[in-house]
């Protein structure tokens, strides 16, 4: 707020609602001004509201959500009012401007502070991934063909429920055969064979935070090419892990498994960037790319590692971790094996 002059900040994401307010509804919203914290919410979350953020004013709007918080902003004298632009929609920000005519709106992001995970998000994206590692294993068993990728993304989800996530982290991916070649390949009715790579790309939510896996498994024997393509995306997966300390940029980590993957000639099958970050959202800043703008990571930061081949008409191999940044490099946090099984 010092740093663009703005007397008060609207905060409406729901990631940033719970992290600056420990809040976990929706439809609300909180305003910050140097002096005082409001969350303002309806009916349905003033009690929920009172219990989860107790450093908050809570104030019930029962005329609808920008009008209580046009009236909070008269009340608190603000001028210059910051706000999420990447999350309020057009239509929003001009009833802001319409009910509060005397405020200067700018649009910030609030979303530095949560690149940096302290203990608590670090051990809760612990056991995220730990859930996540446990289903896997349960999963493998019902991997054989004639069973369909959606009966397995069903059954790790399940599996990470039981285990104690509040919901998967995303739409599992199963994605088999030629299918592999999709990146984001939900799954679908497709009946795996054998011979056929599988690849699933799997997270858990524990407490608010998430994880990010991905496995490729084989049904059967790997012939030559898969176990050279296999072996291609390990290597870079394990050269990117050993080059993620403090300090290194987005850009220069994404270059060591490209390079490497240019070096087998399979760099033109590798379309993403090699990572992002995550915590309260699956995908959060930093990134680990070519046009990330990254330039130093920092201990206590996440990413994935996660190269990716994806040949059209013939499959795919991804192997994704969730890595910590620590002061003496990464250490991944998911564990499930990455040799490559043949099932």
């Amino acid at each position: 707020m010092a740093e663009h002059g703005a007397d008060a900040f609207i905060i409406s994401h729901s990631a940033n609602l719970r992290y600056y307010s420990g809040f976990t509804g929706d439809s609300s919203l909180l305003i910050v001004t140097a002096d005082v914290c409001r969350l303002v919410t309806d009916s349905r979350y003033t009690e929920q509201a009172e219990k989860e953020a107790p450093l908050f004013t809570v104030v019930q709007q029962t005329e609808g959500l920008l009008t209580e918080a046009a009236n909070v902003l008269k009340q608190l004298g603000a001028k210059k009012i910051a706000f999420e632009g990447r999350d309020i929609s057009f239509d929003h920000y001009a009833k802001l401007k319409e009910l509060y005519p005397a405020g200067e709106f700018v649009s910030v992001s609030p979303d530095a502070p949560r690149m940096i995970k302290d203990e608590g998000e670090i051990e809760c994206i612990r056991e995220a991934c730990r859930i996540a590692d446990t289903a896997f294993a349960l999963v493998l068993p019902l991997i054989k063909p004639g069973i369909a990728e959606r009966e397995i993304a069903a059954e790790l989800e399940h599996l990470m429920r039981r285990e104690g996530a509040e919901r998967a982290a995303f739409d599992t991916i199963v994605a088999s055969g030629v299918r592999g070649s999709l990146p984001h390949g939900r799954a679908g009715e497709k009946l795996i064979k054998s011979g056929e790579f599988v690849t699933m790309d799997f997270g858990a939510v524990y407490r608010g935070y998430h994880s990010d896996t991905t496995r490729t498994v084989c049904v059967g024997k790997a012939d030559a090419r898969q176990r050279e393509v296999y072996e291609a995306v390990l290597t870079a997966q394990f050269m990117a892990l050993d080059a993620i300390r403090p300090g290194k940029s987005g850009v220069e980590i994404d270059a060591v498994a490209r390079n490497y993957l240019k070096s087998k000639e399979l760099d033109q099958y590798f379309g993403h960037g090699l990572g992002h970050s995550l915590g309260l959202m699956i995908h959060e800043e930093p990134r680990l790319s070519p046009r990330s703008q990254l330039k130093a990571l920092e201990s206590g930061m996440l990413v994935t590692d996660e190269p990716g081949v994806y040949i059209p008409d013939w499959g795919g191999v991804r192997i994704e971790d969730t890595v910590l940044v620590t002061g003496e490099g990464g250490e991944a946090l998911t564990h499930s094996p990455k040799e490559l099984l043949e099932l």
